[in-house]
């Protein structure tokens, strides 16, 4: 695409070079991806400043740089006001606004923007159509994994994947997004048709401001659905109507709002709800008339997370009868409330929470089906929000028999210190603090008998530990098994 053409996109520019006759054949905001023919966009991010590389990139056959401050590089330079904003119109424009042709759907919120997503995989597979996901775990392309730098990338990643996806045939697009990347505007150019929410409690206040601070960001998945209506082309906002916040969401939209839940009167609801070890039974209720679900996911917050689903499928089209078989089929989620089994006579249980809200539900739903004690193995990540720290260890203590405190990603944190945060005011008793996670699990192992529960929260579906800068290999599950045969032999 020649340059010219590609800058139609930005109204406003500043350049002393000229642009004439420049052919771009690439996008790119990593230096060392750079080659003949690329366009480099400086990205000030966190940590690195994509300014520093414009040099680096020159050398690299970068046709041109796009900046927000002069540089003498050599190279054309094109000097914007935000190079975020500006980075998203021309992946939008060089790829050809791939998300106009895609039917996608955005699911945001605290906790279970994964499980949701998966479900509505599950859904629409069920419905025979090729989907795709980019979240916490992966993006996957009809059966094909690849891996993803954050729960939401960048808009150069996205729209670059939007293209392959689009080559690949897929009919809906599924995506997580957080509250991160709707803040730093990854998202621009995402052209959502349902966004969904699930709920909203602490959670990244080393980030935001607050709460209100944080919920904002959330909206904004909501008021970026614009104010258009299109004929043959609605959009909807699915909001969990037990959810206060959904208040101010329903605010921020002007599409359709489309409600769930179980406490207060919503469109799409869950009654006669009946939990058990082996799954969770459920009337749907719905404008198109009702349903008994049976599903092998366990517990009240997993009841939310099929509604959330259910109801995105519904304003989708998707028949009652299709949603039904595509909840009932999935297993469960990587990492999320995953059994381990290694031939014991206790359970072992894997989850990602890291709030004290999806900690608090995870061993609720435990307790509902506990026999005999429950174990906890639980931290906190490092350099982030420290103010939650207590709150999950009072939320292990408040169902579990006993808690082992451990490290979880402490990154640049000193791990002794995290726990420090955690334990600081709680009463000696039912817990102890193994820095090590490692041997943090194999005690808990070696403290479980008969009937008992483990549960190994805060990781999930990850197979590193970050510490200081560097990812070391570690997966919750691996090391229980281990453990659990070395106990067995």
């Amino acid at each position: 695409m020649k340059l010219m053409e590609l800058l139609w996109s930005i109204p406003f520019y500043e350049t002393a070079s000229s642009l004439e006759n420049i052919a771009v054949n690439s996008i790119e905001i990593d230096s060392r991806k750079v080659k003949a023919g690329s366009l480099f966009v400086c990205i000030e991010g966190s940590e690195k400043d994509g300014h520093h590389y414009a040099e680096e990139a020159a050398r690299n056959g970068a046709v041109a740089i796009l900046s927000e401050k002069r540089l003498e590089v050599g190279t054309p330079t094109i000097i914007v006001p935000d190079t975020v904003r500006a980075l998203a119109m021309l992946a939008v424009r060089f790829y050809g606004n791939p998300t106009s042709n895609i039917p996608l759907i955005g699911v945001t919120g605290t906790n279970g923007k994964t499980t949701v997503s998966y479900l509505l995989e599950s859904i629409f597979s069920q419905w025979h159509k090729k989907t795709a996901i980019v979240g916490t775990i992966q993006m996957k392309v009809g059966e094909d994994t690849f891996p993803v730098p954050n729960t939401t990338p960048d808009a150069l990643f996205l729209q670059r994947a939007f293209f392959e996806m689009k080559k690949r045939g897929i009919d809906q697009a599924i995506m997580e997004v957080s509250s991160h990347a709707l803040d730093m505007g990854r998202i621009y150019g995402c052209d959502y048709d349902i966004a969904v929410f699930t709920n909203l409690s602490q959670d990244h206040l080393d980030y935001h401001k607050n709460l209100e601070d944080y919920l904002w960001a959330k909206s904004l998945l909501f008021s970026q659905m614009g104010n258009k209506y299109e004929a043959g082309n609605p959009k909807f906002a699915v909001l969990n109507e037990d959810d206060p916040a959904s208040r101010k969401l329903a605010k921020s939209t002007a599409q359709h709002v489309v409600t769930y839940g179980m406490k207060r009167n919503a469109l799409v609801m869950a009654k006669h709800v009946r939990l058990t070890a082996e799954g969770t039974y459920f009337e749907l209720v719905t404008p198109q008339g009702n349903m008994k679900i049976r599903s092998k996911l366990i517990g009240m917050f997993n009841v939310y997370n099929m509604l959330a689903a259910c109801t995105a499928a519904i304003v989708s089209g998707v028949p009652l009868a299709t949603i039904r078989d595509g909840l009932e089929k999935i297993q469960g989620v990587s990492g999320r409330f995953e059994p381990v089994f290694a031939g014991q006579s206790y359970s072992v249980i894997v989850d990602y929470a890291h709030t004290p809200d999806s900690l608090e539900n995870v061993l609720q739903a435990i307790s509902r089906f506990a026999r005999r004690k429950i174990y906890i193995v639980v931290g906190c990540g490092g350099d982030r929000d420290r103010s939650k720290r207590p709150l999950m260890a009072k939320a292990a203590l408040k169902y579990a028999d006993y808690a082992l405190f451990t490290s979880d990603n402490p990154r640049t944190e000193d791990p002794a210190s995290i726990l420090h945060d955690m334990t600081q005011g709680l009463e000696k008793g039912n817990y102890e603090v193994i820095i090590d996670r490692k041997q943090a699990i194999k005690t808990a192992v070696s403290l479980a008998e008969e009937e008992d529960i483990i549960l190994i929260a805060g990781k999930g579906h990850e197979t590193y530990q970050q510490i200081g800068h560097t990812k070391y290999e570690f997966d919750d599950r691996k090391v229980a098994k281990d453990a659990i045969r070395a106990k067995e032999k």
